[in-house]
């Protein structure tokens, strides 16, 4: 009888233990990712063109109310890059009515938090607070949004913080890589400019300026209000009636006396007085050179298409296939097979207008030629054959898996309803996207990405080391070197006007 019991557990763990390897070279079944439910918000838009878009959201006692204006960066002046963001920094630093000081204390008695911004196409300041004080976020944001005191003192202080940073950023290659790539990208539109200006601009700026900015964009008929959170539409209505109900548009009078004013203080304009060294639609690569780096920030791409294009969701498919988040084929090709970067990816850059395709990476100074030569190879695969079934899926899965991440908090969703808004698209977008991006084909991708990926034309920016590697640079096109101290990105050379070296062959 032990003889039997010794061989039965003998024969029971032979068993377990020859499986064991067997469940682990056997990955789990995972089904697909579920796609979020967006609910359809709530809209009404008051007498004066305040449009109030209401998401109900009682999974938190939290309320995020967020008022966005129609013009961001892209409205600067001409003349005075950074103008939206410099205006967006002041809301909260006091208005006619209370002090910075005052309002810091409100919010913070209220246990909330503010958020005020300028991005490209909408400036916009966004503030959550407990259920509770839902009423005095909607007094605190109306007084910023319509009553801001651009104070002279904290005029300065904002001009101060600005500068100090824009000197930081002169020497952050990845803030010098992203900054030549748009003014190269996306020149002779209102995007190719430094959305946080140039020291120039921000040492010019009055507070007469950022009134006359203020009062040509800050109306009522060029808003948006976004309340969710832990409210009913009844309430959120009232109280948008109560506080934005009174406020008004602008006389156009008032704004051409204070544009007046603005123009009377402005420079000339070097930003459009003639177009930079290059041919146009050829490829060109300009080099940043900066003796002192270790590694090269890398940049490569081209002008793509505006948010509202039909051709959105096919072409966010070929990115994700190129260098998205997930599995790529840049990395695979940089990182895994060759060992060059420690990162490399890929990223649509979709305004209002326009938009690009752009691939970032850095890596070693010598590898710099290789680098962006297996760039514009992996560009030219995706472009010339159609993607594999299962790199297809691989995209798709992460695209609608990824959503539930976009929408776990009341200030993420009031941000996704914002950017829908702002690009004026359907405020049921989200809750058809996931069965648009299912429904693309291997040849959908396809076609976009022969349309609108050209590795041919692409321009290259590179910021590093020169000395090391521009002469392998040839081969890639036209070569123009700029020395770091001599970088104006205010200038339409892109230099300073006494160091307009042209180009290096």
């Amino acid at each position: 009888m032990r003889l039997w019991r010794f061989l039965f557990f003998l024969f029971v763990f032979g068993l377990a233990a020859t499986a064991r390897p067997l469940t682990r070279e056997l990955p789990p079944l995972v089904p697909p990712p579920q796609p979020v439910v967006v609910p359809t918000p709530a809209v009404e838009t008051l007498p004066n063109g305040l449009k109030v878009v209401i998401l109900e959201r009682h999974t938190l006692p939290i309320v995020t109310l967020t008022l966005a204006i129609r013009a961001g960066a892209e409205a600067d002046p001409p003349q005075f890059p950074g103008t939206a963001q410099f205006v967006a920094s002041l809301l909260n630093e006091g208005t006619t009515d209370r002090s910075a000081f005052e309002m810091a204390e409100a919010l913070d008695g209220a246990g909330g938090s503010l958020d005020t911004e300028a991005e490209w196409n909408d400036s916009y300041a966004s503030l959550s607070v407990l259920s509770d004080h839902t009423r005095l976020a909607f007094d605190l944001l109306s007084d910023m949004i319509i009553r801001p005191a651009f104070a002279p003192d904290e005029v300065e202080r904002i001009r101060r913080q600005t500068l100090s940073a824009l000197n930081i950023l002169r020497h952050d290659p990845q803030y010098l890589a992203d900054t030549l790539f748009e003014r190269v990208a996306f020149w002779g539109t209102p995007y190719s400019h430094p959305a946080d200006g140039v020291e120039e601009s921000i040492r010019r700026l009055t507070p007469t300026d950022l009134r006359a900015f203020h009062a040509r964009y800050y109306r009522p008929s060029n808003a948006i209000l976004i309340a969710v959170g832990d409210l009913s539409p009844e309430r959120a209505m009232s109280l948008a009636r109560k506080f934005f109900g009174s406020w008004a548009n602008e006389d156009s009078r008032v704004y051409a006396s204070r544009v007046n004013a603005t123009r009377r203080n402005a420079v000339p304009n070097r930003a459009v007085q003639q177009q930079p060294a290059g041919n146009a639609g050829q490829r060109q690569v300009i080099v940043i050179d900066d003796p002192q780096a270790v590694q090269t920030e890398i940049r490569i791409g081209h002008v793509a298409i505006s948010r509202t294009s039909p051709d959105y969701g096919a072409l966010t498919i070929a990115n994700q296939v190129l260098g998205g988040p997930a599995e790529n084929l840049l990395f695979s090709v940089l990182r895994s097979r060759r060992g060059l970067v420690y990162t490399a990816a890929s990223e649509l850059l979709c305004y209002r207008d326009t938009g690009a395709w752009e691939v970032k990476t850095s890596t070693r100074t010598d590898q710099t030629p290789k680098a962006v030569e297996l760039i514009l190879d992996q560009m030219k695969r995706l472009r010339d054959r159609s993607i594999h079934p299962e790199e297809l899926k691989v995209a798709q899965d992460y695209l609608v898996g990824h959503m539930a991440l976009d929408f776990e908090t009341s200030q993420q969703v009031a941000e996704q309803l914002l950017k829908l808004l702002v690009d004026g698209l359907p405020l049921d977008y989200w809750s058809r996207y996931p069965q648009e991006i299912r429904s693309l084909t291997e040849n959908d991708v396809w076609r976009v990405a022969h349309e609108y990926l050209n590795p041919r034309t692409a321009e290259i920016v590179l910021v590093g080391n020169a000395q090391n590697f521009k002469k392998d640079l040839k081969r890639f096109g036209a070569v123009r070197i700029i020395p770091l101290d001599d970088v104006d990105f205010a200038s339409a050379t892109l230099e300073q006007p006494a160091n307009n070296v042209v180009s290096h062959r």
